[in-house]
């Protein structure tokens, strides 16, 4: 009761401003919905069916083509690393502003085909605004939600990426009939109403947040730093799905690209809709426990199509991984509040390590598993079973550490 009360207490003042201006915390999840729907699932995902029209339109051959895309992914490590340093220059508030309206501002550029070098530099641009956006939005949110609702409320917020992998498979082939340059600019207007939408939306933020001079316990260290490779490896256990999916339905199973577009359908409506499942789970067992649900589940989901199961187990590999691309995320981050729970100056920064390794090992997987696909003649097999051997290390490493935290506890 008593704690019960102290969390209504907290949640009251952390959501009031410093001129004593009550902040609506639902205003702040629709600022973060939105910039994860720009930053992310928009100016990363959107690439992927622009790719072969960049192609077609001659604006690019495939080998330049392929490697934009891998410019944006460069520019989310590095916005990653500086997101935090840019918002302790100026502020949390400006730095998110800024950065949905570079991720805006990338589109429209993209309009205009001067160079393989002014492309090179927006795609960039484009990525470091995503990274930035993924470190700072949902930890400058979910700080004024109270923890009993952070759960559904990172959902939501991560929603946005599950929403913009959706729209990338739906808007663009529209946008496209219209002509390429019409594509890149209606993806502009669209990301700067969103930018508009969030702007008034965020929460107040304290710049120089007080320190706490007590350390968290060696335990509770080593727990944090298995989640950030396990997070890592997770990163990588996607990878067969986010970049070989529909090329193992169209090629490797011989049914074309209609339908293996209509399967990367189906991952986006699993991505749209896992963040939320995946936080309302969290707010019933907790975040521990349904992240280590989250690794078995999608682990048993990254193997399917290496057993050659058929059809519908097919779409339920496509629907569950892509439910879990998204719905790990805020898994994660509320993960990384329960263990600094006492130590809250430190969240942001355990959130951006998280994220960086994040970034890194997806990175060095896609190239990885690139180079073993063309070392074993095309064996999407090999894959996915790669795949899953990192998500089951993931959740070996969860189980590993959980057990010595328990020793460690006993023993104290």
């Amino acid at each position: 009761m008593q704690a019960a009360k102290m969390e209504k207490v907290r949640a009251s003042v952390i959501n009031t401003t410093s001129q004593g201006r009550p902040h609506d915390a639902r205003w702040g999840i629709v600022s973060g919905f939105s910039a994860s729907l720009v930053g992310i699932g928009l100016a990363r995902f959107a690439y992927t069916p622009l790719l072969p029209a960049l192609v077609d339109a001659h604006w690019f051959d495939a080998s330049k083509a392929a490697y934009l895309g891998a410019a944006n992914l460069a520019g989310y490590l590095l916005g990653a690393l500086s997101g935090r340093m840019m918002a302790e220059k100026s502020s949390t508030t400006l730095t998110l502003r800024l950065m949905m309206l570079l991720a805006s501002v990338a589109f429209i550029a993209c309009a205009v085909p001067l160079s393989y070098l002014w492309f090179f530099v927006w795609r960039l641009l484009s990525g470091i605004a995503g990274g930035a956006l993924m470190v700072l939005a949902a930890p400058a949110v979910l700080a004024h939600v109270p923890a009993s609702k952070r759960g559904l409320s990172g959902g939501i917020i991560f929603m946005g990426v599950g929403v913009g992998v959706a729209a990338s498979g739906t808007l663009v082939p529209l946008l496209l009939r219209q002509g390429l340059q019409t594509t890149w600019l209606g993806l502009g207007i669209i990301s700067l109403l969103f930018t508009a939408i969030a702007w008034k939306g965020w929460p107040p933020q304290d710049n120089k947040p007080a320190h706490t001079a007590q350390l968290p316990s060696q335990t509770k260290n080593t727990t944090l730093k298995a989640l950030y490779i396990e997070y890592a490896l997770n990163a990588a256990g996607w990878v067969p799905h986010m970049i070989f999916l529909v090329a193992f339905v169209a090629h490797g199973l011989g049914q074309g690209l209609e339908v293996g577009a209509q399967y990367w359908v189906l991952f986006g409506i699993g991505a749209t809709l896992g963040p939320l499942l995946a936080g309302l789970l969290a707010d019933r067992v907790g975040f521990a426990l349904a992240l280590r649900l989250a690794f078995i589940l999608e682990g048993v989901a990254v193997i399917i199509p290496a057993l050659g199961l058929g059809t519908p187990w097919l779409i339920a590999s496509s629907v569950i991984v892509g439910a879990f691309v998204t719905g790990t995320v805020p898994l994660v981050l509320g993960r990384v509040h329960e263990l600094l729970a006492h130590h809250p100056a430190q969240q942001n920064a355990a959130w951006r390590t998280a994220t960086v390794a994040f970034a890194l090992f997806q990175a060095v997987a896609a190239y990885g598993f690139s180079y073993l696909f063309s070392w074993s003649g095309g064996s999407y097999a090999l894959l996915f079973i790669l795949g899953t051997v990192a998500i089951a290390l993931a959740l070996l490493i969860d189980l590993l550490a959980a057990r010595y935290s328990r020793t460690e506890t006993a023993d104290a």
